[in-house]
């Protein structure tokens, strides 16, 4: 195990539910995880101060459980691009700051540790940089999740393309239900379905780490596990 950079076709492709899934499956097996998400947006105001449902869950799947600000250093309310929160909160992150921050919570070299990003690969971290440099900065083999949805196979490939392009190596993929219609939907049209898995798997040139259905588990911790059963860890593919 080592540590691996997540990110996704596009928001809401299921990088938070793929990643927990992936440290609940390791967790399984008596393994040590972290899960982090250095920047998020569309934060919660609680006693505590702001929080994101996404950070809180991996949180949950991280053993031993690190403090909320170790995971997810840079919070903001507003739920838009984390560039734009950041600026309207006058408290924009860096990529020298977030590399100087996740240094110590790595130093541990748990057996799996997750770096989960904002959005797809291209979001932008400010003005100048891009969250996707953090994966760049510190050599992380990246994981993609797959929004399995009409138009996902250019997401996909694009995403797959620019990962190369920037000299990282795509570790595998999990493809992620989203929204089944006649591409993915295995009931109504299964030929379809299998047919577009295929080109997904004979395009990205990578380990598919899994599928995952749609869930009817209704709270994250339950959400993560039940996904656990659908899911390979990096490695084992």
């Amino acid at each position: 195990m080592t540590t691996y950079f997540v990110t996704g076709t596009d928001t809401d492709a299921g990088k938070t539910l793929v990643a927990s899934g992936l440290l609940a499956l390791a967790r399984r097996r008596g393994l040590t995880t972290l899960g982090l998400k250095p920047v998020a947006s569309g934060c919660e105001s609680t006693a505590e101060g702001l929080r994101n449902i996404d950070a809180l869950t991996l949180q949950a799947q991280s053993m031993p459980t690190p403090p909320y600000a170790t995971l997810n250093p840079y919070a903001y309310a507003p739920a838009i691009a984390p560039h734009l929160a950041a600026r309207r909160a006058s408290r924009i992150p860096t990529l020298d700051a977030l590399v100087a921050h996740v240094a110590e919570p790595l130093a541990e070299k748990r057996d799996l540790t997750l770096i989960e990003g904002a959005g797809g690969w291209r979001v932008p971290l400010n003005d100048d940089e891009d969250l996707a440099g953090l994966a760049v900065r510190l050599e992380l083999p990246v994981i993609l999740v797959v929004g399995l949805e009409l138009g996902c196979l250019n997401h996909a490939r694009l995403s797959a393309e620019a990962i190369r392009a920037d000299g990282l190596p795509l570790a595998g993929w999990v493809g992620n239900l989203i929204d089944p219609g006649l591409s993915f939907d295995e009931v109504a049209d299964e030929a379809c379905y299998r047919d577009n898995l295929a080109t997904l798997e004979r395009t990205l040139e990578a380990p598919c780490l899994g599928i995952v259905p749609r869930l009817a588990a209704d709270t994250p911790d339950a959400r993560a596990r039940a996904a656990a059963d659908y899911l390979t860890l990096p490695g084992d593919a």
